[in-house]
C-alpha cells in the first residue's frame, strides 16, 4: 500500500528528481564542504543521504521536521562561501526545534530549483493532510521503520515488537486474535494494508463505539438526523442545522460512499470526536485569553541570556540562528552584547572570550523579521553596550532604519509615564533596554554626549586568565560615554544600578529596571526578607 505522501510523489516531476537522487555539497563552514548523495525515499517523507556510494553508513531526516526552505545565500554559512558558490546553486533546510540548519549546494541551478520546489511541495502537502491521511501516514511510517528486510510483510512477533515501539498497550491473546482476523491471505504475515486494518481494530475506542450504537438505528451509520440528534443531546450544541451535520460528514467521513448517502461511519465519528471540533475544551480558549491590559511590569517575561550563542560561553559559535530559534519559541526578551567592530561596524559576541563574532546589523535584521512570528506582544531588546560613541551612533542608525515603525522611539501618548503601558498597548513594538542619559523628563534638554557609569547588567563570571589573550584581558574605564542618538531610543526600559529596595521605593521611576545574577538575587531575598 502506498502512503499518502508516496502517492503525491508519483505525479510530480520535481519529486521524481528528488527520488532519483543527486550529489549535493553539504557545507558547514568555509573550510568544511563535502559531497553527499541525497535522495527521497519511497515513503515520500524521508530524505536519505550518505557520504559515498559504497558502505552502509548513512543518515536520514523526515520532511515533516523541515520548517522552511531558504533559497540562495540566506544563512551565515552560505554567505561565507558566496564567492565560491553562486546563489542559484544554494539552499538551506531549516529544521523545527533545536536541530541546526542543513546548508546545501547543487551542481546546477535546475537541480537546485527541483530540490527547493520539491521540499516545499512536500511540506505543503503534509500540512494540508486531513486527520485520516495523517493517521494513515503515521501508521505507514512506523510499518516502514519496523520492516527491516523491506519485503512489505510482518509476522506476529515483528508486529508485537512494532506495537511496543508505538507505545500501544495490548493483551497479547486479544492482539493475536485480531492479527488472525486481519490476515485475510492466511499467510501468517500482515502486509501494509492489513496491518493498518489490524492497528485500527486493536485501538478501536469502545467508549466511542457504545455512544455510536446509542444513536445509530442500524448500528452501521449515523444518518443526518441521528448525527444532529447526537450533537444536540451529547455535545449540547443546541438546535444545530442539518447543514452543520452535513459539514461534519464532509469534513471527517473517510468513506465516499457514506458521504454520498449523507451518513457518518464509525471511522468518521471517531475522526470527528478526536478533532478540535469534538474537544471538550472551548476552542476560543485555545488562543491567548489572559488579561493583557495590566502594566508591563505585572507580567513574567520569557527572556533569553546570551541569546546569540549556539554553544558554550567561551568558544561557542555566535549566530543569527540562535535569535531565530529563541523568537520562534516565544521568547520576548533577547540579549545583544555589542562591541566595536572593524570598518565602523559594531559586532555581537561574548566579550573577553573566543566566541565567534556576528554583525550587529545582521542581528537587528533577524530581529525585525522574526520578532512577531510567534507572538504579537512586544519584544525587549536587552542591550549590553561596550561600543565607542561613534559605533553607538551606527547602532542607533541601524535600529532606526532596519526596524522602522516596529521600534518604539517615544512614550505612546507623548507623556512621561506614571506606570508602564500594557502588553496589549505595545503589540508589534520592539523596546530597547539599555543605559540612558538622564531621565525621560530631562531628555529634551540634554547635550549630544554625556558620561555615565558602565552598565551594571548581570554577566556570568569571566573565564580564567590562562584561557585569554593579553588583548582580551584589558579593562574598561569605570566611566563610559553614551551617544545621544542611542540613548533617545530607550523609553520604557532604562537600565539602572541597584542600590537597595528602600532606595528604589523612594527614588525609582516606573521605566527604570535593574538586572541581577541569580546568586545576587538569592542573597537579596535572603538578607532583605519579605517587604511590607
Amino acid at each position: 500500500m502506498d502512503s499518502p505522501q508516496s502517492l503525491f510523489v508519483k505525479g510530480d516531476k520535481d519529486l521524481q528528481v528528488m527520488k532519483a537522487g543527486a550529489m549535493l555539497k553539504k557545507v558547514k563552514s568555509n573550510s568544511w564542504k563535502k559531497q553527499r548523495h541525497f535522495r527521497l525515499q519511497e515513503d515520500g517523507q524521508t530524505i536519505w543521504y550518505k557520504s559515498r556510494w559504497a558502505g552502509t553508513g548513512h543518515s536520514t531526516f523526515s520532511v515533516a521536521d523541515v520548517e522552511v526552505v531558504r533559497e540562495g545565500h540566506q544563512s551565515e554559512v552560505l554567505l561565507s562561501v558566496a564567492e565560491e558558490f553562486p546563489a542559484d546553486l544554494c539552499f538551506t533546510l531549516v529544521f523545527r526545534g533545536r536541530r541546526g540548519n542543513l546548508d546545501l549546494v547543487a551542481e546546477s541551478p535546475s537541480e537546485a530549483q527541483a530540490w527547493i520546489r520539491g521540499v516545499r511541495k512536500l511540506i505543503q502537502n503534509a500540512e494540508s493532510m486531513d486527520d485520516k491521511e495523517r493517521v494513515d501516514q503515521w501508521i505507514w511510517d512506523w510499518f516502514q521503520k519496523a520492516d527491516k528486510n523491506k519485503d512489505g510483510r510482518m509476522n506476529f512477533k515483528e508486529v508485537r515488537t512494532l506495537l511496543k515501539m508505538m507505545n500501544v498497550d495490548m493483551n497479547e491473546e486479544y492482539a493475536l486474535h485480531l492479527f488472525t482476523l486481519a490476515d485475510k491471505s492466511e499467510s501468517g504475515c500482515l502486509e501494509n494494508k492489513e496491518f493498518v486494518q489490524f492497528y485500527k481494530m486493536l485501538t478501536e475506542r469502545q467508549d466511542m463505539w457504545r455512544v455510536f450504537q446509542d444513536y445509530s438505528q442500524d448500528g452501521q451509520m449515523l444518518t443526518l438526523a441521528e448525527l444532529k440528534d447526537f450533537l444536540r443531546q451529547e455535545q449540547q450544541e443546541g438546535a444545530r442545522s442539518r447543514e452543520h451535520a452535513q459539514e461534519l460528514i464532509d469534513r471527517y467521513e473517510p468513506s465516499e460512499t457514506a458521504k454520498k448517502q449523507g451518513a457518518m461511519s464509525i471511522d468518521g465519528f471517531q475522526m470527528y470526536l478526536v478533532s478540535p471540533e469534538g474537544a471538550i475544551l472551548d476552542p476560543q480558549r485555545l488562543t491567548l485569553h489572559q488579561d493583557m491590559s495590566q502594566p508591563l511590569s505585572h507580567y513574567f517575561i520569557c527572556s533569553s541570556h546570551n541569546t546569540y550563542l549556539m554553544e558554550d560561553q567561551l568558544r561557542g559559535q555566535s549566530s543569527q540562528e540562535a535569535y531565530i530559534q529563541a523568537l520562534k519559541r516565544g521568547c520576548r526578551c533577547v540579549e545583544v552584547d555589542c562591541w566595536d567592530g572593524p570598518n565602523g561596524e559594531p559586532v555581537v559576541y561574548h566579550g573577553h572570550t573566543f566566541t565567534s563574532k556576528i554583525l550587529f546589523r545582521d542581528v537587528i535584521t533577524t530581529l525585525g523579521e522574526y520578532a512577531f512570528k510567534a507572538s504579537e506582544f512586544p519584544v525587549i531588546l536587552s542591550l549590553e553596550n561596550h561600543c565607542s560613541v561613534e559605533q553607538q551612533r551606527v547602532m542607533a542608525q541601524l535600529l532606526d532604519t532596519i526596524l522602522g515603525d516596529m521600534l518604539l522611539r517615544a512614550p505612546l501618548d507623548g507623556l512621561v509615564p506614571q506606570e508602564l503601558p500594557s502588553p496589549q498597548d505595545l503589540k508589534g513594538k520592539i523596546l530597547l533596554k539599555a543605559k540612558k542619559i538622564g531621565s525621560l523628563e530631562e531628555s529634551e534638554t540634554l547635550t549630544d554626549e554625556a558620561t555615565d557609569e558602565v552598565s551594571d547588567e548581570a554577566e556570568p563570571e569571566s573565564p580564567s586568565a590562562e584561557n585569554l589573550s593579553a588583548e582580551a584581558l584589558c579593562l574598561h574605564d569605570k566611566k563610559f560615554k553614551f551617544s545621544r542618538e542611542l540613548s533617545d531610543l530607550v523609553v520604557y526600559c532604562k537600565s539602572v544600578h541597584f542600590h537597595s529596595f528602600e532606595y528604589s521605593r523612594l527614588h525609582s521611576k516606573c521605566y527604570e529596571m535593574s538586572s541581577f545574577s541569580e546568586s545576587k538575587a538569592r542573597k537579596l531575598a535572603k538578607d532583605t526578607g519579605p517587604l511590607d
